[in-house]
């Protein structure tokens, strides 16, 4: 017996088995149940999601006869019928399909009405499906319409489009519609889990969530690809393979991305990108598992917790969700969604993949104007001789007073700068004793209380990066409970919500309760911008020791037009 393909295999025979068009099936189950029945039925939507299915069970229910020969119309055709049996094979006399893609000129349609004026053969009623109906021409739609319009009482007409906008308006108004919606992703994947389990295939959750995905809400395509899969997998469904299958990218890289544009860090996002390209995978993909890991982030951030927990991808955008402010991440799934129609625009995918990714950096970092600014010299650019690659050294133009190497430094010693003309050595940078801004009571009291949350594990996602971001600026230990006052920019932090979890875990933390008081405003002082500000003088640090290396200032002096490029070092 010849392989039966599992689109075909599985195809609904009754309401009862279709999946994800509940509101469709309940709205014809109560017509069919009470009698009212119309003469035109309009199914729409995109491929794949049951329009054909729906029509022939339909037809089943008109013409259905039960077991014994003896029912009527009813919402739950038997199955085993002649008319039942007949129109699953496709070949009942009263049951006529046709393709308007192929067959829609006028002279078809003429055919169908010259059709319609003979009573069934065999069946209650003629039930006449015209499939890809937008597709008729107009002349074949005019002489549809009187017919259409006034049917006798046996005939039925069921009309199915990808594009209902392109059917005539007076087709529509003569005929009842029902909108069929693509499926969502779980509703596939649970489908796809039940036919493999009746098949005895082994399948793994991942391949089946990658399958439901690439789905994109069509049943058969799902279906199809599962057979492809199978095949692809010797008779199992492994991630492994199924990724391998589709070309999809691993949510790993994703994190990498976001990690990489969340910090501006430019040389990270180049080596994803890079990466991407050794394993050869699409840039297309990269950008929509980029779009989705975006899209569970930003509902987490808004519901924290509507994310399905099961989800193996749902914990990757759990821990990344601190890492942009929700004006960021609409900026940056905005343009990863858009950057996809871009691709095509060059013949190099992947150097299109990159301008995409770097015109998110070309938006200054949320709180940049509190970060410590950073001076770099900017030398006239000029016809310059072959590139060094030795201690990541390469030529520039022209010698300038200012060292081009990149050198965090705070805002006095920027004044300095301004004034003078010229940067101190990096080395005196690292070690001179600026004044600071983080020398309070307060401040150090919140920078030790935050770690020591952070150690014991009490805050995470957004409570953490709220803690981060927030300056104290005042604490009352005589009321009770305690209240402490926390000043914070981001205005999706300033949420009672992450208040009340960050309140919670300082109460457990200190042994007594604590009620938190927020308020707008940029604080002088976070943990945060310690953070930054110790990074700073670590990067500072790291290019002393470069500059001071003997081998480099020996090619330096060799070189004498070579300089270190900005931001190649990096601290360890």
């Amino acid at each position: 017996m010849s392989y039966v393909v599992l689109a075909r295999k599985y195809r609904p025979r009754t309401f009862a088995q279709m999946v994800g068009q509940e509101h469709v099936v309940q709205a014809l189950s109560n017509a069919l149940t009470q009698g009212r029945l119309h003469h035109a039925y309009l199914f729409t939507g995109t491929r794949g999601i049951g329009k054909t299915t729906v029509s022939r069970i339909l037809a089943k229910s008109l013409n259905c006869t039960g077991p014994d020969g003896k029912g009527g119309i009813t919402a739950e055709p038997c199955g085993v019928c002649q008319a039942c049996t007949e129109i699953d094979a496709d070949r009942y006399l009263d049951y006529i399909e046709m393709d308007a893609a192929s067959n829609g000129g006028k002279d078809e349609i003429k055919d169908l009405i010259e059709r319609a004026a003979y009573k069934p053969g065999i069946g209650r009623f003629k039930v006449f499906m015209i499939d890809e109906a937008h597709q008729l021409s107009k002349d074949a739609f005019n002489a549809l319409l009187k017919t259409l319009e006034e049917p006798p009482e046996y005939l039925k007409f069921v009309l199915a489009t990808t594009d209902p906008d392109k059917v005539l308006p007076t087709v529509l108004s003569r005929c009842l519609q029902f909108n069929l919606r693509p499926m969502a992703p779980a509703t596939v994947r649970d489908h796809l889990q039940r036919v493999l389990e009746a098949e005895s295939v082994p399948s793994e959750d991942g391949a089946l969530r990658l399958l439901a995905r690439a789905a994109r809400g069509s049943m058969r395509d799902g279906l199809s690809l599962t057979d492809q899969a199978i095949a692809y997998g010797g008779g199992q469904l492994t991630e492994a393979g199924v990724r391998s299958m589709l070309g999809s990218v691993d949510r790993s890289h994703a994190r990498t991305l976001v990690q990489a544009l969340s910090r501006h860090d430019g040389a990270a996002v180049l080596a994803a990108v890079d990466s991407l390209r050794s394993l050869g995978l699409s840039a297309s993909a990269t950008l929509e598992e980029l779009a989705l890991l975006l899209q569970q982030m930003a509902v987490e951030q808004a519901v924290p917790g509507a994310l399905d927990a099961e989800d193996a991808d749902t914990e990757a955008a759990r821990s990344l969700l601190g890492v942009l402010a929700a004006d960021e991440l609409q900026l940056l799934y905005s343009m990863v969604l858009h950057g996809r129609e871009e691709l095509s625009l060059m013949n190099d995918e992947y150097g299109a993949l990159t301008m995409v990714l770097l015109r998110f950096l070309a938006f200054p970092a949320l709180g940049a104007a509190t970060a410590p600014r950073e001076v770099r010299s900017a030398p006239l650019r000029a016809p310059a001789p072959p590139a060094i690659s030795v201690a990541k050294v390469q030529p520039s133009v022209k010698e300038v007073p200012l060292p081009a190497t990149a050198v965090a430094v705070s805002p006095a010693m920027a004044e300095r700068v301004s004034a003078t003309g010229s940067v101190p050595d990096a080395a005196a940078v690292a070690t001179a004793h600026e004044p600071s801004p983080f020398d309070g009571a307060l401040a150090d009291r919140w920078n030790t209380t935050f770690k020591a949350l952070c150690e014991q594990g009490s805050v995470a996602a957004l409570v953490r990066e709220l803690a981060a971001q927030a300056g104290l600026v005042a604490i009352d230990d005589s009321a009770t409970p305690h209240r402490w006052k926390l000043q914070v920019a981001r205005e999706p932090l300033r949420n009672p919500a992450l208040a009340d979890k960050l309140a919670a875990a300082l109460s457990v933390l200190l042994g007594h309760a604590v009620v938190l008081d927020i308020e707008a405003g940029s604080p002088t002082d976070s943990p945060a911008q310690r953070d930054a500000a110790e990074r700073a003088r670590r990067q500072a640090a790291a290019e002393a020791t470069i500059e001071q290396d003997p081998v480099v200032r020996e090619l330096m002096q060799q070189f004498k037009t070579a300089r270190i490029v900005p931001g190649s070092i990096k601290p360890l």
